[in-house]
C-alpha cells in the first residue's frame, strides 16, 4: 500500500546541471572496475555528475586476500587511479558476504583436510601418468605439456608438470588445459583441491575447473589465480554432487610457462575446537583491516568497517539467523559465528589503529522498513562505544522501492539523527518492479513514482538530519542495466538509462538537492 503522498509526483524535467553542483553534501556513486576502467562514456558520467565513490566489489575481502593470505591490491589500485578527482568511500571491512571464505575456513582451522589422499599420482613422481592433456592451444600443439625434473622446476619430490604456452587466449583459460584422473568423492561432502604453482615470468594466470558441476551453491570454476615466480600453494573447495569427479587445470589466460606440482585431493572435515578458530579469525581479520586501512591511508578517508551485522529481524548475525544469505554460498562466511561481539568491536579498534584520523561507520540496510532492527542497531552502536569503540557515523542504506513507506523513512532519519553521528546514506537505488513481474515496461507514470521517492528520501534526509552530521548521499549504480537489481530487464532502479540518458529520478534527486 502506498502512501498517499506518493501521488504528488511533480515535473523532474530539469536535470540540466551535475548533482554535485546543486549541494555541498557529498555525492556519490558506486562503481564497477570493468565500466570504470574501459568504458570512457561510464567514467566521464560518474566524473561529471558526483563528486565521490564507492567500490562495489573491490575493496571487499573476496577481491583482495588471495588463497595464501596475502592481499592483493592491483585492481582496487588500478580503479582508484582512474577515479582520480573523486574521494572514495571504503567499503568493506567486515561483512559475512564476498568473503574468501576457502582460506578464512583453512587458515582457522575451522575446517581441515582428512589424511586420506583421493588423488592418484598426485606429486608427478611418475611423469604424466594419470593426467590427461585436453587443450594445447589454437591451434592444437600451439601449448607443450610435459613433464619435468630440473630441480628449481620441482616443488617436492623429483618431478613436476611442466606447461609452456605462448599464446595469450584473453577470456579463454581452457585453451591450454590439462586434466586429473577421476577420484572418488561422496555427494554432500565437502573437499578441498590443493596444489603448487609458480612461472616462468611475473603475472601468469592460472584458474582449476571441475569436471563435474558441485552442489547447488558452489562454484565449477576457481578465479583467475595471478602467478609470480615464487612457488605458492592455490586451495580450492567444494561440495560434491556425484560420486566420482576430475579437476583440470587451465592455463590459456597469459603467454608464459608455468609449473606445476604436489596436487592433491582430500576430504574436509570440521574442528570442534572453536576457540582455537576464534583465535585464528581475530588475527585474519587484523590483517585484513589493518592492511587495506594502512595500504590507502590519507586517500581512503572514511570505511563501512562492518556491513550487515543484523539478521532481517535486528538479532546480532550468526549461522541460524542469517536468512538473508544463502548457506551454500562459496563466498559466505559469518565472522560473528565465531567470534561474537568481539568481531564489531575488534573491527572498529583494527581501523583506528590503522588510521586515527579515517571516519568509521557501521552500514545496515532494512532500517527504514523494521523498528525493531533499527533499535538494535542504535543500541550495539551504543553498547560497542561503551567499549570504547571509534563509531563516528551510521550508514543507512536504503535499498527501498518506489512504494515504500514515507513515515518509516521520517522514523528512521529521526532516530538516526538522535545519535549525534554521521549519518549517510550509503547504498539508495529505488525499485520499480519490486515483485519481479515478468515483460515489465518501465512507462512515465511509473518513471515518476520512482522518482517522487528518490526525492523524499532527500527531502527526510535534508529536513531531519542536522547538517553538522550529513556526511554524504551514495546512489548505488550508475545505469540501470548495470545494477545488481536489473534481474534481466526486469528492474530499473537507478538514475540513468543504459544508453547514460537521465531519467526523472535524476531531476527529482537534483531538485531535492537544491531544495532549501
Amino acid at each position: 500500500m502506498k502512501d498517499a503522498g506518493i501521488l504528488n509526483t511533480g515535473n523532474y524535467s530539469d536535470s540540466s546541471a551535475a548533482l554535485k553542483e546543486a549541494t555541498d553534501i557529498t555525492m556519490g556513486a558506486a562503481i564497477d572496475y570493468t565500466p570504470m576502467t574501459t568504458d570512457a562514456k561510464y567514467a566521464a558520467v560518474v566524473k561529471r555528475d558526483y563528486d565521490g565513490v564507492t567500490f562495489g566489489y573491490h575493496m571487499k575481502h573476496g577481491a583482495v586476500v588471495q588463497a595464501n593470505g596475502t592481499l592483493d591490491f592491483t585492481r582496487p589500485d588500478a580503479l582508484l587511479a582512474a577515479c582520480s578527482g573523486l574521494a572514495v568511500f571504503g567499503h568493506t571491512l567486515g561483512w559475512h558476504s564476498n568473503q574468501n571464505a576457502d582460506y578464512l575456513k583453512s587458515y582457522s582451522g575451522l575446517q581441515k583436510p582428512a589424511v586420506a589422499e583421493l588423488l592418484g599420482a598426485p606429486g608427478f613422481e611418475s611423469g604424466l601418468t594419470g593426467w590427461s592433456v585436453f587443450n594445447t592451444g589454437n591451434p592444437s600443439g600451439t601449448a607443450t605439456v610435459t613433464a619435468t625434473t630440473v630441480a628449481n622446476e620441482v616443488h617436492g619430490g623429483t618431478g613436476a608438470m611442466k606447461v609452456v604456452n605462448p599464446t595469450a587466449y584473453t577470456g579463454n583459460q581452457w585453451r591450454v588445459q590439462v586434466s586429473s584422473a577421476s577420484f572418488a568423492t561422496v555427494s554432500g561432502k565437502d573437499y578441498v583441491i590443493t596444489y603448487w604453482v609458480k612461472a616462468a615470468n611475473a603475472g601468469g594466470s592460472i584458474r582449476l575447473s571441475l569436471g563435474t558441476a558441485p552442489a547447488t551453491g558452489s562454484s565449477q570454476y576457481q578465479g583467475d589465480q595471478t602467478i609470480g615466480t615464487s612457488w605458492q600453494q592455490i586451495s580450492f573447495s567444494f561440495r560434491a554432487n556425484s560420486s566420482t569427479n576430475t579437476f583440470l587445470f587451465d592455463m590459456g589466460q597469459v603467454a608464459n610457462t608455468y609449473y606445476i606440482d604436489d596436487a592433491s585431493v582430500k576430504e574436509v572435515v570440521p574442528t570442534t575446537n572453536l576457540t582455537q578458530v576464534a583465535l585464528k579469525l581475530d588475527t585474519a581479520l587484523n590483517k585484513f583491516i589493518t592492511g587495506m586501512v594502512t595500504h590507502y591511508k590519507g586517500t581512503v578517508k572514511a570505511w563501512d568497517v562492518v556491513n550487515e551485522v543484523l539478521s532481517p529481524s535486528g538479532a546480532y548475525r550468526n549461522a541460524v539467523n542469517s536468512t538473508d544469505a544463502d548457506p551454500n554460498a562459496k563466498d559466505l562466511f559469518i565472522w560473528e559465528e565465531y567470534m561474537g561481539r568481539d568481531f564489531v568491536l575488534k573491527a572498529f579498534n583494527y581501523a583506528k589503529a590503522a588510521d586515527p584520523s579515517a571516519l568509521l561507520f557501521i552500514n545496515e540496510y532494512g532500517i527504514e522498513s523494521s523498528t525493531p532492527k533499527l533499535d538494535s542497531l542504535i543500541a550495539l552502536v551504543t553498547e560497542m562505544k561503551g567499549k570504547g569503540a571509534k563509531i563516528d557515523g551510521i550508514g543507512t542504506q536504503l535499498h527501498i522501492a518506489w512504494n515504500t513507506s514515507y513515515a518509516g523513512i521520517d522514523a528512521m532519519m529521526q532516530k538516526l539523527a538522535a545519535t549525534g553521528l554521521l549519518i549517510r546514506i550509503s547504498e539508495l537505488d529505488v525499485k520499480i518492479n519490486p515483485s519481479a513481474k515478468p515483460g515489465f515496461i518501465l512507462t512515465p507514470t511509473e518513471a515518476s513514482y520512482q522518482a517522487a521517492m528518490y526525492k523524499y528520501v532527500i527531502d527526510s534526509y535534508k529536513k531531519y538530519i542536522p547538517k553538522a552530521q550529513q556526511h554524504g548521499i551514495t546512489i548505488w549504480g550508475v545505469t540501470d542495466n548495470t545494477s545488481w537489481l536489473y534481474n534481466n530487464g526486469r528492474d530499473y532502479p537507478l538514475l540513468y538509462n543504459a544508453d547514460y540518458s537521465k531519467k526523472p529520478a535524476y531531476g527529482a534527486v537534483l531538485q531535492g538537492l537544491r531544495t532549501q
